[in-house]
This record gives C-alpha cells, structure tokens and sequence, in this order.
C-alpha cells in the first residue's frame, strides 16, 4: 500500500512544471479571446519555427553534459551564414542551404572551443557553457559591429552602416522568408500547416533515433551513465563529450537558420541573444531534467510553452489593461522553469543517493 501512496506523488513530482503549464494554459485560453483557429495558427507556426532548435539539445544531455546553454554559438553562426547570404543576394532555398554551408565549419570550431573547455569543467558543464555564450557574444559582436565591411568584405550598402562598416540592426530577409515553409504546404481548418519543414524536423528525429542506437550514440549514452565505468571499457570520454557538443552547436546553427526563414528579418545583434533560454525553457516544460530527454518531450514543451507565449499579452489585457503586464510575465516564467527544474532535479539527486546509503546500509 505504501508503494501505492508513493507513486502519484513520484508521477507529480517528476512533471510538475508539465502539470503546471498545462494549468496555466487551461486558465488562460478562455480569458485571452483568441478564436481556435488562431491558437492552432500559433501552434503550428511556433512547432515548426522551434522545433529543430530544441531538439539540437538533445544530444549533449545523452552524453551527460546537460542543458546546453552555449547552443547560442550554434545560433550566431547560422546568423553570420545569412549576413552573408544576404550580402550575396542568393534567396530562397538556395540562400537557405547555402547560409547552412557557411556556418557548419563556423560552428565546428566553435563547438570544438566549447566542448573543449566543457571538459576542463566536469560538474558545471551548464553553467560553463552559459558564460561561454555571453562571452562569444562579445567575440560575434566585435566581428559584425566592426569587423564586417572593413576588414570582412561586405559589398550591400542595405547592409552596412552609413559610416561604412558595420551590419545594421536589421538584416532583411524577406527574399527568403517562408520560402521552406511553402515550398510544400497546406490548410488545415484555414491553418496553413509547413510540410517541408515538419519533414526537416522528422528526418532530424529520425537521425537521433538512429544515432541513439550507434556506436557513437551508445558510447554518449555510457559517458552520460559513469564517465569513469565507460573510461574503462574503452571509450574515449573527453573526445566523445567535445563531439556532442559539436553536434549540437551545428544542428543549432541550421535550426536557427529554419528559425529566422519563418520570421523573415534578422536583428542582428539579439536574434541568438535569448534563443537558448527559451530553447532550453520549452523542453523543460515538456518534463525533460537535466539527465533524461526525449523527443516527446520536445514537441510537448514547444506546445505548451509556446502556446502561454502567444497567448500571455492579450491575456495580461484582458484581465488588468496591460498587455506589458503579459510580456513581463513571459520572460519571468522562461527563467522561472529553469530554476524550478534544476531545483527539483538537485532534489531528486539527493534523494536517490540517499536511498542508495540507505540500501547499503
């Protein structure tokens, strides 16, 4: 009976902030006033935007390094394919695959930058890679704000300062905007639903199956267990751990180039800024840890956490006269969900190394 008692409590406490946004969004639906084909609307775009973003952090938390926060770096190269692309006027899907192309080996190197000192950090990999993000801030910051258009040859005066170098604020993307989402689409109850971009999304879902089940994927999967028992048995850990992060920094770099097609304008300088947070806010939400994620829990987060950012502004003005009010609260939960899931996952830990002295003992 005892066991009986405990397991709903487990199931709770192991998807609150699940529990908890589904709350959120039940309340909130009807006091926003949006119709249903609008939510829907919401959804769909905000799935297919975000999806391959989210789903980049995957393969660092098998190999036992987390959340990974420096998936920013991944997301500054996809923005300096674009700059490119643009300055180049390749648009559409060309421009597309051609942005993809110039920030793969940008993003290997920088992952290997990273994953390199991740290793140096065993035990703080996220916080680590956090300051690593706001560090190769500055770094993007110098090579597009003074860099580009001096010493980088950029040749579009739409994209150069007046005072002759320097990218502008706003980089303008609409000869490529939607141009995956309708190279193949259709309605559904008046939502238009992206095909080919979902069909991105899929086969890259169907690669982390795969790559769960390789050698390479299983030796992530030992160094995410116990680095010291997978030393032993022969793999490479330090090399194994750079190689995650390397994939997931390139994988972020091609998600936010699918991720800023949708929108069809780049700023700059804050596109990649807060893309992290809420990449790595969405898949908590979907009750994924530190230790343990899915891709259900992927599609699950981006919904739910997605869904209380388009509705939270007109919810905010409805209830108080603020929609402000809305947009203060979004970014106060993002931040929230990861405090309250690293808290609970520190929690958890504890328990489970106490209950394995107790057994012990």
């Amino acid at each position: 009976m005892k066991s009986l008692n405990v397991r709903p409590k487990e199931i709770v406490m192991n998807n609150m902030v699940t529990i908890l946004f589904v709350l959120i969004c039940a309340v909130s639906i009807p006091f926003s006033g949006y119709s249903g084909t609008y939510i829907l609307n919401e959804v769909v775009t905000r799935l297919s935007r975000n999806a391959f973003l989210v789903l980049s952090l995957l393969i660092p938390i098998m190999a036992g390094m987390g959340l990974n926060f420096g998936m920013t770096l991944g997301a500054m190269a996809g923005q300096i394919g674009l700059i490119f692309v643009s300055d180049w006027n390749v648009v559409g899907i060309p421009g597309m695959v051609l942005a993809a192309i110039i920030s793969t080996p940008i993003s290997i190197v920088l992952g290997y930058l990273c994953g390199s000192i991740l290793n140096r950090a065993k035990g703080r990999e996220m916080v680590t890679s956090y300051i690593i993000g706001f560090f190769m801030n500055g770094v993007y910051q110098l090579v597009v704000l003074y860099l580009m258009g001096s010493v980088i040859p950029i040749m579009s005066s739409a994209l150069i300062l007046p005072r002759g170098y320097g990218v502008r604020n706003t980089v303008n993307l609409i000869a490529m905007r939607k141009s995956l989402d309708n190279l193949l689409s259709f309605s559904f109850f008046g939502v238009p639903v992206p095909v080919a971009t979902f069909v991105i999304v899929a086969l890259f879902c169907l690669f982390i199956l795969w790559f769960k089940k390789s050698k390479l994927g299983q030796d992530m999967r030992a160094v995410g267990q116990d680095m010291d028992v997978a030393r032993e048995s022969g793999v490479k850990v330090e090399r194994t751990r750079v190689i995650s992060i390397v994939l997931s920094t390139v994988f972020a770099g091609y998600g936010m180039i699918i991720y800023l097609q949708n929108i069809g304008t780049l700023n700059t300088y804050n596109s990649h800024s807060q893309i992290g947070m809420f990449s790595i806010a969405a898949l908590l939400v979907g009750g994924a840890s530190v230790d343990k994620a899915n891709i259900r829990n992927v599609f699950l987060g981006i919904i739910l956490f997605h869904l209380m950012f388009a509705i939270a502004p007109m919810v905010g003005r409805n209830l108080i006269g603020q929609a402000q009010l809305g947009e203060y609260f979004r970014v106060f939960v993002s931040y929230g969900v990861i405090t309250v899931s690293l808290v609970l996952y520190e929690v958890r830990r504890r328990r489970a190394a106490r209950l394995a002295l107790e057994q012990e003992a």
